[in-house]
């Protein structure tokens, strides 16, 4: 922390700010006593405001730079897999050989769900959205744990979490099996993580499901590249629950919530229904010119990024498995022929390289999911169980602050001013 201070000049008022430094970034100005002073700050979005202090992520847009505690995510994706991440996360060091074995036979006894969890899928109509199954089943997990949930316990706070990151799969398949009439699969402890979800998704009783370690690989370094990306939305969202000295269950059933909108959570999604629309490689000319009319609004959805100036650093990555995937299936769908023209386009087009309007992770992330056959509902839901330990990891983080407060934000009020209620009858 630099010893330097702002000077704030208010109608002939001198006020003094600190200025804060972290090991990277922004300097900030801390402005928790302004409000002293008859002042507060309005910034709508949080464009400006550092909300909290955190030692978990790093992000510099400009640079096209991701870290989990100091590590590089490229290295994260290729060197090491999702439970290690998590291990990482959660405690603040990469784990070694002992501790990430000890981790990863814990998540693995966890994955079961109590049997009672299987009926309240019975209370969904068979058309409910996945994200809606999730949510409320997350935050209905805290009623199987009621004596397990003292925040303020470091012990206890660690079993949630791990708890949260072993069940979110099962949780997640589960609302898939329900949606599509198929009996819920139970997890199998010999599989890894990635594995255990892709087997709870696809086997059926009749017949055993055919890992591919390819898919298999891809759908960890899914998990991986999404675990968490700094204050967005849905971490604010589970820190601001968790604030108010709410069960870990409720806040991340609110993270959930918070994802599931299509600004945030549904970035894949929307890229998918945008190749439906384009339809074929034909069309791609009039569409990218749709693209570059600033009066058209079309937009291409899954190109450059709201936090990354330059490029998306899990795209890097993402790119390579999608195309390991697309070999290896060698799937025959006009919607991916579609996707890959786009990218070559992208890569190639001046005006796309000037802009820096490159793929990012959601664009690939999106074509992975759908070649091997997962419905584009299901993209959030994903997204979500990759997310648990991040939104678990910034909580905990949350709880073991000494000088942690109740969220509060303030307002411009612009409303009417003070004036006599008339009773209806007068």
């Amino acid at each position: 922390m630099a010893d330097r201070k702002a000077t704030l000049q208010i109608d002939g008022q001198s006020i003094d700010l600190p200025v804060l430094s972290g090991t990277a970034g922004y300097d900030v100005i801390d402005v928790r006593t302004l409000g002293k002073h008859g002042f507060f700050t309005f910034d709508p979005g949080f464009l400006a405001t550092g909300s909290c202090e955190s030692k978990i992520t790093y992000i510099d847009g400009e640079q096209g730079i991701l870290l989990h505690r100091g590590y590089p995510i490229d290295q994260l994706a290729t060197e090491a897999d999702y439970l290690e991440v998590c291990y990482m996360l959660l405690h603040g060091e990469a784990p070694t050989d002992a501790e990430y074995t000890k981790f990863k036979d814990t998540i693995t006894k966890h994955t079961m769900v109590h049997q009672g969890i299987h009926n309240f899928f019975n209370g969904f109509r068979r058309d409910a959205h996945p994200m809606a199954m999730l949510c409320a089943v997350t935050g209905a997990l805290s009623s199987f744990y009621h004596d397990d949930l003292d925040i303020h316990d470091e012990k206890q706070r660690r079993r949630s979490a791990y708890r949260l990151i072993a069940k979110m799969p099962t949780i997640a398949a589960m609302a898939y099996k329900f949606s599509i009439g198929q009996p819920f699969v139970y997890p199998r402890n010999e599989l890894s993580y990635s594995e255990n979800f892709l087997n709870m998704m696809f086997s059926v009783p009749a017949e055993d499901y055919k890992l591919n370690p390819i898919i298999a690989k891809a759908m960890d370094r899914i998990f991986t590249l999404h675990a968490d990306h700094e204050q967005n939305a849905s971490t604010s969202t589970v820190r601001l629950a968790g604030s108010s000295g709410a069960n870990p269950y409720a806040c991340i059933a609110a993270g959930v919530a918070s994802l599931w909108g299509p600004a945030h959570g549904g970035a894949n999604e929307a890229c998918l229904r945008m190749l439906k629309e384009i339809g074929s490689v034909d069309n791609i000319p009039k569409y990218v010119e749709k693209a570059k009319d600033k009066n058209d609004p079309f937009r291409l959805m899954g190109f450059g990024h709201r936090v990354y100036k330059n490029f998306d650093p899990r795209a890097t990555v993402m790119r390579d498995t999608c195309h390991e995937v697309l070999n290896d299936l060698n799937v025959d769908d006009p919607l991916l022929d579609v996707a890959m023209e786009l990218e070559r386009i992208a890569l190639e087009d001046p005006y796309f390289v000037e802009k820096k309007l490159y793929p990012n992770v959601d664009f690939y992330s999106g074509i992975i999911l759908k070649a091997i056959g997962i419905p584009t509902n299901m993209f959030t839901v994903i997204f979500a169980l990759s997310r648990t330990v991040g939104w678990i990891s910034h909580w905990h983080e949350m709880m073991s602050e000494s000088n942690q407060k109740i969220g509060r934000p303030r307002q411009l009020y612009t409303g009417a001013e003070k004036r006599d209620f008339k009773p209806i009858k007068k």
